[in-house]
C-alpha cells in the first residue's frame, strides 16, 4: 500500500500508542483511532472514534488491532472481516528476508526475525523479542518484550509468551497456552496450559 494512505487502530490503549509510533517512524498517518469507551476522544493528538460508523473510510484505508488481549483480538477481526489488515513494522526491527510477516501483525523496535521463520496474522512481536531460525507462530500470538525463541520453535494460535522468557529449540508449544515472565520452556507444552518457572511447569489448564 501507499504509504500517504491512511491507517487506523482498533483500539486506543497503550499498546495503541506504541504502535502510532511506528507508523510515524514509517512515515505513514495513523487516521485516528476506534475505541468504544465515550470518555477517550483523542490518543496522540489522533481523533478517537467510538464506532466505525463515524469514520469516513475509503478502499485505501487499512486497519491495525490494537489490543494486547489475544482472545479479544481474534474476535474483532472477525467482527472487522469487511476491512483490509496492514501489518506496522518498526524500521529498528530486523526481519529476515526469507521470513514473512502475515496482515495486521505488529513487530515493535529491536526485535529480531531470523530466516526461515514464519509470523502468522494479527501477532505482536514486542520490544527487543528474538525469534531464530525455522519458527513457526500462529495467529494471535503475544510475544512480549525480550522473549527468546531458539530455532524450530513452533507457538499454537493465541498463546501468549511473558516477558523475558525463553523457549529451547524444537520446542513446539500448544494453542492458547499462556507462559508466566521469566520462565524457561525445555519440553513441550500442550494446548491451554498455563506454565510458570524456571524449568517451566504446568500449574493449570485454562479451558477452551
Amino acid at each position: 500500500m501507499s504509504h500517504t494512505n491512511r491507517v487506523f487502530l482498533y483500539g486506543a490503549s497503550g499498546h495503541a500508542k506504541v504502535i502510532c509510533e511506528i507508523l510515524e517512524a514509517r512515515h505513514r498517518t495513523p487516521g485516528g483511532l476506534i475505541d468504544d469507551n465515550p470518555l477517550v476522544t483523542s490518543l496522540l493528538e489522533y481523533p478517537v472514534y467510538h464506532n466505525l460508523q463515524e469514520v469516513v473510510l475509503t478502499t485505501d484505508d487499512h486497519f491495525i488491532i490494537s489490543i494486547g488481549n489475544n482472545r479479544i483480538r481474534k474476535a474483532v477481526a472477525a467482527k472487522l472481516n469487511a476491512v483490509k489488515f496492514t501489518s506496522a513494522i518498526h524500521p529498528a526491527a530486523v526481519i529476515s528476508p526469507r521470513s514473512s510477516v502475515g496482515e495486521g501483525t505488529v513487530v515493535m523496535a529491536n526485535v529480531t526475525v531470523n530466516a526461515q521463520s514464519n509470523i502468522g496474522n494479527h501477532v505482536i512481536l514486542n520490544t527487543n523479542c528474538s525469534i531464530d531460525h525455522d519458527c513457526i507462530v500462529e495467529d494471535f500470538v503475544h510475544i512480549s518484550p525480550n522473549v527468546a525463541l531458539a530455532g524450530n520453535v513452533q507457538v499454537g494460535e493465541g498463546t501468549h509468551i511473558g516477558i523475558g522468557a525463553c523457549v529451547l529449540q524444537n520446542i513446539r508449544i500448544g494453542k492458547w497456552v499462556t507462559i508466566g515472565a521469566g520462565a524457561v520452556i525445555i519440553r513441550d507444552v500442550p494446548d491451554y496450559a498455563v506454565v510458570v518457572g524456571n524449568p517451566g511447569r504446568v500449574i493449570k489448564t485454562n479451558k477452551p
